[in-house]
């Protein structure tokens, strides 16, 4: 078994089909999202539609929370809550009853799936460190831990003591327990413009991380087409 560990959409269609695609090509037979499906670019339905048509594990993103509900965007970053109140408008009454009922944390096959942390999976904190990572293993029950929510593919585990390792091809090892943040399909922050995700192959007991080209220019004209903040559509290319 092969599979494909993905989230951080955020309505970015073009990034979507590329990875689905690559991951096809490279023998996934499965799927689990990491949530926040929508946000932040021009194809909030689309995308969502794709994950639920997929009826693969998925667990609730804090954007998807947010562009589910009604409760105030006030507090929130000006750009972020833009996208959020035209994100709502884009979708059903229908879609955003569906994302409002995904789950936080998720326990698939024999790893657990969440959007931020365990500790605290409601509270969205960001985990940046190894030291933010301590507080996740104190409840992480399984082997392997998959997240995303910061956009950056990281990889933290903890045998003797919690390290940060290079997010590149992991040997699970026995003995050591791993919080693996897969990156961003539709907006990585690590320098990278291109989608991220990983794939876990269960037979041979690695993680194999894979970015992936798509049509950026594409994306980014439709978020400007939408009326959306020019800055979603230019910090796309530096993947910041």
């Amino acid at each position: 078994m092969r599979i494909a560990l993905f989230g951080d959409i955020h309505a970015n269609l073009e990034a979507l089909e590329a990875v689905l695609a690559d991951a096809s090509q490279q023998g996934v037979t499965d799927y689990v999202c990491m949530g926040d499906i929508v946000g932040y670019n021009a194809d909030p339905a689309a995308c969502l539609e794709i994950v639920r048509a997929m009826n693969c594990p998925t667990v609730k993103g804090n954007h998807d929370e947010d562009a589910s509900g009604m409760h105030s965007l006030d507090t929130m970053n000006p750009v972020a809550a833009a996208a959020l109140e035209w994100t709502r408008q884009q979708l059903s009454g229908e879609q955003r009853v569906w994302l409002n009922r995904l789950r936080m944390v998720r326990q698939v096959s024999d790893f657990t799936v969440v959007h931020s942390t365990l500790d605290q999976p409601t509270s969205w904190n960001y985990v940046t460190n190894r030291f933010d990572a301590m507080s996740n293993f104190a409840y992480q029950f399984t082997q392997l831990c998959f997240h995303g929510h910061t956009h950056v593919p990281r990889v933290y585990v903890k045998n003797s003591r919690v390290q940060e390792v290079p997010a590149e091809s992991i040997a699970i090892e026995d003995g050591s327990k791993y919080f693996i943040n897969v990156g961003s399909v539709g907006q990585p922050r690590d320098g990278d413009w291109r989608a991220s995700y990983a794939i876990l192959d269960m037979e041979s007991q690695m993680i194999v991380f894979r970015r992936v080209e798509y049509d950026i220019v594409k994306t980014q004209q439709k978020i400007l087409a939408a009326g959306l903040p020019e800055m979603l559509a230019e910090r796309l290319v530096d993947g910041r």
